[in-house]
């Protein structure tokens, strides 16, 4: 029987990580029997497992803390070397920090007996240097790698083992890909005393195209009055600051990269709705994601890599990204998003407003001149009238909206729309863009804005004729224009993108903020992406009927834009209950599962977290809730 690789599930994992490094380990800090557990720096996984031992006794796990998203402590008691009696009095505590490039474990080995403890304990590290793709494909095995007595080496990247007072030797006879690292101590643990063992292990690969930053985060305090929105936002802003990454060559200009553990470095879309909706907690963030994307704007028409002139790209990568069971293969720099571009103009706008200043805004002013061209000549690739994609390649993305999954366009009967793809949002994201773009280029005594907003008129008369249905659950614009220009009539959380972006009219916004908290859209938990309605409605669908918390924040960040404060209240409310049901550490995505009461939300299993949007998420949520 063939057996189909499948990706890794994340929802029990424990994650610790400072970008570009990440730890996967399970909740006792063991490492190695899920197919996510390793230490990764950059897209490649350096170590696949870690095992710790004491001779003599079982590690039994009675407690994990993450305090911060560094660190992690991991209690374990040792009864096979304790005494008799009920109360457990050998404990051994594993203090883990990584940094970005370095990880360190304490060993903290504590006796509450009368009597002296000899005790022998080792580390055993597996070196791995599996590709990242590798793993989210299943498919992943160890590459070949060398050892030198601290070093180990594959072919592109290598870490260093130190150890304090440790014999450091290779666990089998033979450097190789099945041989593990292994450390040894021989401590004696003094009469009610401790003994604290030192190891760590510091990475390098020369190929990463992102890394740490050098500048530091200045968040910002915002307010609240209520103690889980706190709790939520204290998790997400330390959660934003360990996902900080740059560009080598401008180490001083930080943005957020998307997520752990797939999306560990910049993407368009991602990095632009995390910085617009954390914008009150880390206005500075905004401004150098402008220029890390302005330095990467298209210049040429390259079909291989979907760039044109003025377009923001979708992801960039140290190698080609290539997810065989999926049927996608991207370049290292790929341009397949049709949001990115409007919506770098709009987190534009936002940053003047939130203090950047005209010096900086006029040093930005040729690439808001080369997006805005963009939307108005690239943008329309098939004629249609609106802004719209399709895939040229055969192993790029299919959809290249935020819902960039096969079948996340689909009709109400559950059919799948025929490319190319016209999606509702991106004209609201356009419109918007255009009309601020204009007030951009007012503010530095430049010509255009009048043009822009004619142009901005007509999409929202077009937009007006064109998308607009009504089906049983009622009257709401499409997700999308299909190939024939007829619109694709499912209802999807798409509609909430829409509110706050001027392309409606107050009462269009109104009516789409009542059908988005009815009983189909809203979870209890938030929006879910596809209503509960459509025929290929599953709670469990990547896109098609889950929830994720950015998608719901951006309804509230229109919501409020609009003037609709009751029912950002009320959506955002749903969110903040989510967040208590995982710990404050919002996920990528979860179940579309109804609220059930005195429940809790179901997980996506494979959901990435943290996930910079869905920290972003607690900002906004403050600010509709006070």
């Amino acid at each position: 029987m063939t057996i189909t690789p499948l990706q890794p599930l994340l929802n029990d994992a424990t994650i610790i990580l400072q970008a570009p490094t990440q730890v996967w380990s399970d909740a006792a800090g063991r490492m190695g029997a899920s197919p996510i557990h390793g230490i990764y720096h950059g897209d490649v996984r350096h170590v696949r497992s870690v095992a710790t031992g004491v001779d003599g006794t079982e590690l039994e796990s009675i407690a994990c803390a993450t305090p911060t998203a560094q660190t992690a402590v991991f209690t374990d008691v040792l009864r096979g070397i304790d005494d008799d009696q009920a109360d457990p009095k050998v404990r051994m505590d594993r203090e883990r920090l990584v940094a970005a490039g370095s990880f360190h474990e304490r060993i903290v080995v504590s006796s509450a007996r009368d009597v002296s403890l000899s005790v022998r304990l080792t580390v055993t590290i597996a070196p791995d240097f599996a590709p990242l793709q590798q793993v989210k494909a299943g498919i992943a095995g160890a590459d070949e790698w060398t050892w030198d007595g601290t070093r180990v080496r594959s072919a592109t990247a290598s870490f260093t083992v130190e150890a304090a007072d440790a014999a450091i030797s290779i666990e089998d006879a033979e450097s190789a890909p099945g041989a593990g690292i292994r450390l040894r101590w021989q401590v004696d643990v003094p009469p009610r005393g401790r003994v604290e063992l030192d190891w760590a292990l510091a990475f390098e690969d020369a190929t990463l195209v992102v890394g740490a930053p050098t500048s530091v985060a200045d968040a910002v305090h915002v307010a609240t009055s209520d103690s889980r929105v706190r709790r939520w936002l204290d998790r997400a802003a330390g959660d934003l600051a360990a996902l900080r990454l740059s560009a080598p060559e401008h180490p001083d200009d930080a943005f957020y990269a998307a997520g752990a553990p797939w999306f560990f470095t910049l993407f368009g879309r991602d990095s632009i709705w995390a910085a617009r909706l954390a914008l009150a907690l880390d206005p500075e963030i905004a401004a150098s994601t402008l220029r890390v994307l302005g330095r990467l704007q298209g210049t040429k028409t390259d079909a291989a890599t979907a760039e044109a002139p003025g377009k923001i790209p979708h992801e960039l990568r140290s190698a080609a990204l290539s997810l065989p069971n999926e049927g996608v293969h991207l370049p290292p720099l790929y341009y397949g998003t049709v949001d990115a571009t409007p919506l770098w103009v709009c987190l534009l706008a936002d940053a003047r407003d939130a203090g950047l200043s005209d010096a900086d805004l006029r040093d930005l002013l040729p690439n808001l001149r080369a997006a805005l061209d963009w939307m108005i000549v690239h943008g329309d690739a098939s004629g249609s009238g609106f802004i719209d994609y399709v895939d040229q390649t055969g192993h790029g993305l299919a959809n290249q909206g935020w819902k960039d999954s096969g079948d996340s366009i689909q009709w109400q009967d559950g059919h799948l729309a025929e490319g190319p793809i016209a999606l509702s949002e991106v004209q609201g994201y356009a419109y918007e863009a255009a009309m601020r773009g204009a007030e951009l280029l007012d503010a530095l005594d430049e010509q255009g804005g009048d043009d822009l907003r004619q142009w901005a008129a007509d999409l929202r008369r077009r937009f007006r004729a064109a998308f607009w249905v009504e089906t049983s659950e009622g009257r709401y614009p499409a997700i999308a224009l299909d190939a024939h220009g007829a619109a694709v009539d499912s209802l999807s959380s798409n509609i909430g993108h829409l509110i706050g972006t001027g392309i409606l009219d107050p009462d269009e916004e109104r009516a789409c903020a009542e059908v988005l908290i009815s009983p189909t859209m809203s979870s209890g938990y938030g929006i879910r992406t596809l209503s509960t309605g459509a025929a290929g409605y599953w709670p469990l669908s990547y896109h098609g009927g889950s929830v994720w918390a950015h998608d719901t924040a951006i309804a509230v960040h229109g919501m409020l834009r609009a003037g609709l404060t009751a029912e950002a209240a009320v959506i955002a409310r749903e969110l903040v209950d989510s967040a208590e049901g995982f710990d404050y550490r919002v996920p990528e995505l979860q179940s579309g599962d109804s609220r059930i009461p005195g429940g809790i939300p179901v997980p996506y299993p494979a959901a990435c977290r943290p996930q910079a949007w869905s920290a972003a998420a607690a900002v906004v949520c403050a600010q509709a809730l006070g």
